[in-house]
């Protein structure tokens, strides 16, 4: 933890070994707190980065990641507060010390930007701020961070050998505060040094493995992607407001439902290149399309107000080319239903269709099948992420996807699938034509099948197209993108 600028993010990508947070030079970037698993000579341990803390600031974006930060520190086993170490000690930070030290957790200074021993003389003022652990350090560049590390297991190792002698013994029974968790925290870090650890109980062979479904949630900025976060985690997760661009880290939290793990993750507003004018904007974005291409599923969020705009159809391509499964969902449709604001159609004739059925679900999904033609295999549902109607339906409709996406057909169904298939309905030219001499399925995630031709031919687009379409006829896919790769057979 620490006030604006001082490098936690750098000291957070240090101690997860990724560029996990976005890192810049304009005060202010990380706003939601972020998570990252670490290990330090044999014990792992859980970082949680915080937004820069300004006590006093009232204004709703500083007081909301002031709150993400209090669910840090009261979570953490120990907290680490950073400063800069190139810059005079101000009033902020001597109120930050204050509120740290009144949560009675094991508490360390890194003084950051301390690139070499000669500028160790610069962590002297510093001691006004009360503190005994005090560690000069280069999160950019590693020096120190190796000393901070130690002694934070110094730290919690006694504090557990503590917890451990004051054990409650009810009926016989030793008691203690992790006993009903099978995973006994032990040394776990939130806020940009605050850290919590984990030890884990042994596994048996006869305990299933469980699969994790990573769902990205994509669209534009303000269509209600966070909000739809905290809905589908029951949490404050993520910070929501009406400004546009709240969201610039990935913030991702697991839900476990019926056995399933689901790991939800809420992605910055992808913009247009030239509206984004901020460093931490175009990253944002950049980090954004990794995070999806790192999913499983994509959530599509579109803003029924506003209906499906250009940049909407740029965000689902993007998914859909990398292969990732997708459900498009159409949020704040309660306004819609409840008059308060009216979908929008580009053509004035179909503005005037849709003010005379406003809420009819038919008519808006033909207007968007109609935009957003290349995701006809995508399902679609209604939503509303502000009062949670229809949220729950999300978690089947992914179960579904998630399943369709690793289908395999087995080649002798295929092939007997292929002899069905009345290949002269394609509106192919002549000249592109081929004969298809079996085909087989190479792959899952997405689904991907080989088809083996008598010559050397790029599949014409309409030929793939009536072939993937008669594909999804016979075996489903729904949700999932389906590739086609052909062959000659030598």
């Amino acid at each position: 933890m620490g006030r604006p600028n001082v490098g936690k993010s750098t000291l957070f990508n240090r101690l997860v070994g990724s560029r996990r947070a976005i890192v810049g030079d304009e005060p202010g970037i990380t706003r939601d707190r972020l998570y990252g698993d670490s290990e330090w000579r044999g014990r792992r341990f859980r970082v949680v980065d915080t937004g820069g803390i300004v006590p006093e600031d009232k204004e709703f974006i500083p007081a909301e990641i002031f709150r993400q930060a209090r669910v840090a520190f009261d979570e953490a086993a120990a907290i680490v507060m950073v400063v800069d170490g190139r810059t005079e000690l101000a009033a902020p930070d001597l109120e930050l010390a204050r509120l740290l030290k009144k949560t009675g957790k094991p508490l360390l200074l890194a003084v950051n930007k301390i690139d070499s021993d000669r500028q160790e003389a610069l962590t002297g003022d510093f001691h006004r701020l009360g503190l005994k652990n005090i560690f000069p350090l280069s999160a950019e560049h590693g020096h120190g961070v190796d000393d901070l590390l130690d002694e934070l297991l110094a730290v919690l190792t006694a504090k557990e050998q503590v917890s451990d002698g004051n054990a409650l013994t009810t009926g016989g029974t030793e008691v203690t505060e992790e006993a009903e968790d099978p995973k006994i925290p032990e040394f776990a870090a939130d806020g940009e040094g605050a850290v919590e650890s984990v030890i884990e109980e042994p596994t048996t062979d006869n305990q299933p493995p469980t699969t994790e479904v990573k769902i990205a949630i994509i669209g534009h900025p303000n269509v209600g992607k966070s909000t739809l976060l905290n809905q589908l985690t029951g949490t404050s997760r993520a910070i929501v407001s009406p400004i546009p661009g709240t969201t610039r880290d990935a913030v991702d939290e697991i839900v476990e439902r019926n056995g399933k793990r689901f790991r939800f993750i809420d992605t910055a507003g992808i913009r247009r290149k030239g509206k984004t004018r901020l460093m931490a904007e175009k990253l944002s974005v950049v980090m954004s399309r990794k995070h999806l291409e790192d999913a499983d599923i994509a959530l599509l969020v579109i803003d029924a107000t506003e209906g499906v705009s250009s940049l909407d159809a740029t965000i689902a391509g993007y998914a859909h080319e990398s292969g990732r499964s997708l459900i498009i969902l159409v949020n704040k449709w309660d306004l819609i239903t409840t008059g308060k604001n009216r979908a929008i159609s580009q053509a004035r004739a179909a503005r005037i269709q849709d003010s005379k059925r406003p809420q009819d679900h038919k008519l808006y999904v033909e207007r968007l099948r109609d935009s957003l033609k290349f995701l006809s295999y995508a399902p679609v549902l209604f939503v509303s992420a502000a009062t949670g109607k229809n949220v729950d339906n999300i978690f089947p409709l992914v179960e579904e996807v998630a399943a369709e996406r690793r289908k395999r057909i087995a080649t002798g169904e295929m092939n007997r699938f292929l002899k069905t298939v009345d290949f002269e309905r394609a509106s192919v030219p002549m000249s592109q034509r081929v004969r298809i001499l079996y085909m087989t399925q190479s792959n899952v995630a997405p689904p991907t099948f080989i088809l083996f031709t008598d010559r050397a031919v790029k599949l014409h687009f309409s030929y793939q197209r009536f072939l993937e379409n008669q594909i999804r006829h016979a075996f489903g896919f729904v949700g999932t993108p389906i590739w086609i790769k052909n062959r000659a057979r030598e």
